[in-house]
């Protein structure tokens, strides 16, 4: 008997010490088309365009102290069934509504590392798979106050050989090669990569774009991320 007191005891204690350093990421459609917001983890969810009294233009996600690797982005041009199976033009995740695995280029990414080195959160947002959709990723709790926006018109200033249908691709999506992958090396950034930093100069451009795109907040910020802010 009383093992099982102190064990429902722990089970209250780690269930409240979890939520309690969860993340709320409030995700927004503020585009005149529809979305279909895509997370990992999270899932994914259609959301219409960003008017008053329409319905599902904001998805609130919860997400746990310690989780790292993670993507929010938007899919457009897409088409499923009632079984959430389907295909979309930009930010494809395997044909399914409910995002198990990471979108395909191109797509704009808000990236984040939840509780890391110092107990800081690690935000940003990357051009690295392209882009596709206008993006605003900002904290919404007091302690912090930075946030990250990139809402230039790169789909129609896209340079030619980086179009794409519905985005405009990163070079390394395009050629693959080390010079524009940073594979390996002491790559840079190239004329293709600034492209994008002159128009989102606090996104990532390049993958060693590390110094002028990587943003902190304490642990146990909430965010919001905003698609055409």
């Amino acid at each position: 008997m009383r093992s099982s007191i102190i064990l429902s005891f722990l089970l209250v204690l780690t269930y409240f010490s979890t939520s309690t350093h969860a993340a709320r990421f409030d995700i927004t459609n503020r585009c005149s088309y529809t979305v279909w917001a895509a997370a990992v983890p999270g899932g994914g969810r259609q959301l219409n365009p960003g008017q008053q009294g329409r319905t599902h233009i904001s998805w609130a996600l919860d997400v746990n102290a310690g989780t790292k690797g993670a993507r929010i982005w938007a899919r457009t041009g897409c088409n499923f069934d009632g079984a959430g199976n389907g295909r979309c033009q930009t930010g494809d995740c395997g044909g399914k509504l409910n995002c198990q695995s990471y979108g395909q280029p191109p797509n704009t990414l808000a990236e984040y590392a939840l509780n890391q080195f110092n107990n800081l959160d690690f935000f940003d947002i990357s051009l690295v798979d392209g882009f596709n959709v206008p993006m605003d990723f900002s904290p919404t709790s007091r302690q912090c106050s930075r946030g990250i926006r990139c809402t230039a018109d790169i789909n129609g200033q896209c340079p030619g050989q980086l179009r794409a249908p519905g985005g405009c691709n990163n070079p390394c999506t395009v050629f693959k090669t080390d010079q524009y992958c940073c594979n390996s090396g002491n790559s840079g950034a190239t004329d293709l990569s600034r492209f994008f930093k002159t128009r989102c100069p606090d996104a990532y451009s390049y993958p060693k774009d590390d110094q002028t795109s990587t943003f902190t907040c304490p642990g146990g910020t909430n965010y919001k991320v905003v698609f055409c802010a």
